[in-house]
């Protein structure tokens, strides 16, 4: 049994994410943790809200409570939300929690020990107006390098670039919209990245395997100008970890926390060891190579605005701890969804929240059209006409019409139990060997991660049994040959365990109902196909399930369309 560390970007704790944030990091996780769940491997899928940092202070001010109070408020409510999607996390932890405290001090330490920590005294921008100095995420202004107008002051959304405040074009406050700004000298700790730049750029390319996209940002950020930078990892803030600590190798930090990227990654581990606390596992069999993690894989999931940090900030940091902590083998990064026309964008509530979308279709709906349109290659867009014939079609005319059509028919001709009689013939073979290839190759997919392409192949496994269906015609044959009729219908009824499995990281609650259905809810994963379709034997009853997947109408295509055409309220 493979052992798999399975983690989801952390999404930010301020407000309800959308649709773009869901099929970057967390759904595609989820679908990788089902399946290798499903072929009998042991997994822990590690997510948690990230509640420090500006986006958390930010947040909270606007609704008017103490930033602690908000972040546990919010945590429940994307913790909610996450589940409706069946997001199957073995922990969705919290940043802020005295473990994530905790183990990002002894990393600062470590790495204050090995040399890799400097002091710098530095200008950075003060508000006049706010009477405070204001961390980068205060600051926004116009990207110098791609002309993007909401860059903020660490990095520019649009182009990824890494920005200081200064580099910004008519900066402005973003807590009181002042542009009365100028710099003052305060103190930070800086982790020392380029010091490790030789052994990062070596580790990064060791990783052949990677996806071009992953490596590609990570080479940029190495090479580009004047090469990798190092980095503060402390900021004015009262909201975070604190900088100033007992144990600490330095002084004059007080009212200083540690910077949101530094912390956040290290929350991976900290869920871990808070999943410990709630279940009596062993975390560190997970995350330290010494106590028994030299087995295990660890890959994780992101946009590709994560993975500077997660390709070279947080390897910095486990690397330069000199401490036996389990390295990422695996990073699957992703392209940015974009909404009919324009940007998802949490900030300025465009596109579909996760919330409404539950409200509007159960999860399956959305966790079909995003894992099958996931945007791997290059940039997707989600429409509102994609969505309804994707939905229409795939889920409902291919894969809900078949179970429709043969449950409906068995019963009609043969009661609520599978038929015997009849025997297999060429058609039968036929398809086995189509299955055997399609699911051999829908395993391949999945192992590789390749999202889009087992998507279509599991399509097409859908498709090859409507296709037999159609060419055997088992309501025809009933007429002349009702044995061969009833050969026909438990071949067809035996598929559909087998579909629901297959289907299950897609679809999981489609799959649960066509497993109930088919009274089969412990089915394993189909290794032999001819043995699987004989799993359920003529006798064994079975129900006929409501509609699967219902059409959605122009009607609702329109109305929504409308609906989300503008900004969230």
């Amino acid at each position: 049994m493979a052992r798999h560390l399975i983690t989801s970007a952390i999404p930010y704790i301020n407000g309800i994410k959308h649709l773009g944030n869901l099929v970057g990091s967390q759904l595609p996780a989820d679908l990788f943790a089902r399946y290798q769940r499903a072929r009998g491997n042991e997994v822990m899928f590690i997510c948690a809200t990230d509640e420090h940092g500006t986006p958390a202070e930010l947040a909270a001010a606007k609704a008017g409570k103490p930033v602690a109070e908000y972040c546990a408020e919010m945590h429940e409510v994307q913790a909610k939300i996450a589940e409706g999607f069946r997001l199957s996390f073995d922990h969705f932890g919290r940043s802020s929690s005295p473990q994530n405290h905790r183990l990002t001090q002894h990393f600062a330490v470590k790495l204050a020990e090995a040399g890799l920590i400097r002091e710098v005294s530095e200008t950075q921008m003060y508000s006049k107006a706010d009477g405070r100095f204001l961390p980068d995420r205060y600051i926004e202004g116009t990207c110098p390098n791609c002309g993007f107008e909401s860059a903020r002051g660490d990095q520019c959304d649009n182009c990824t670039k890494q920005l200081d405040p200064v580099d910004l074009i008519n900066p402005h406050s973003t807590i009181s919209g002042s542009t009365d700004l100028e710099m003052r000298e305060t103190k930070h700790l800086f982790l020392r990245q380029s010091a490790m730049k030789d052994q990062l750029d070596a580790w990064i390319d060791s990783k052949t395997d990677w996806p071009v996209l992953t490596t590609s940002i990570a080479k940029k950020w190495l090479h580009d100008g004047d090469g990798l930078q190092d980095r503060g990892i402390t900021r004015d803030l009262s909201w975070g970890v604190p900088a100033q600590f007992e144990g600490a190798p330095w002084s004059g930090m007080e009212g200083k926390v540690f910077y949101v990227w530094f912390d956040a990654p290290i929350e991976y581990i900290a869920a871990t060891e808070e999943w410990t606390e709630k279940t009596g596992g062993d975390w560190e069999r997970w995350w330290r190579t010494d106590k028994g993690a030299e087995d295990v894989t660890y890959t994780q999931f992101m946009g590709k605005d994560n993975v500077p940090f997660h390709t070279l900030s947080f390897p910095a940091t486990i690397l330069g701890s000199g401490e036996p902590w389990k390295l990422v083998d695996y990073i699957k990064s992703f392209n940015y969804l974009n909404y009919d026309g324009g940007q998802f964008s949490t900030s300025r509530g465009r596109g579909v929240f996760m919330d409404q979308a539950l409200e509007l279709l159960p999860a399956d709906y959305w966790r079909w059209w995003l894992l099958s349109h996931a945007p791997e290659s290059a940039d997707a867009e989600f429409t509102w006409e994609n969505f309804q014939v994707s939905a229409n079609k795939d889920l409902a005319d291919v894969l809900g019409n078949f179970v429709s059509r043969i449950t409906k028919f068995t019963r009609s001709k043969f009661g609520e139990a599978i038929p015997e009689g009849g025997s297999w013939g060429e058609q039968e073979a036929a398809l086995i060997e189509e299955l055997t290839t399609r699911i051999r190759a829908y395993e391949t997919h999945m192992e590789e991660k390749d999202i889009r392409k087992a998507a279509m192949e599991l399509r097409g496994i859908w498709v090859a049994g409507n296709e037999y269906l159609q060419a055997s015609a088992p309501w025809s044959v009933f007429k002349t040959d009702p044995d061969q009729a009833a050969a026909i219908a438990r071949l067809a009824l035996n598929l559909i365990p087998i579909y629901a499995v297959l289907s299950a990281p897609f679809i999981p609650d489609a799959a649960k109902i066509m497993l109930e259905a088919m009274g089969d809810e412990d089915r394993d994963w189909p290794g032999d196909v001819k043995t699987a379709l004989e799993a359920l034997p003529a006798g064994h009853a079975f129900t006929t399930p409501e509609v699967l997947f219902r059409k959605i109408t122009d009607e609702e295509r329109e109305e929504w369309q409308e609906r989300f055409a503008g900004t969230r309220d």
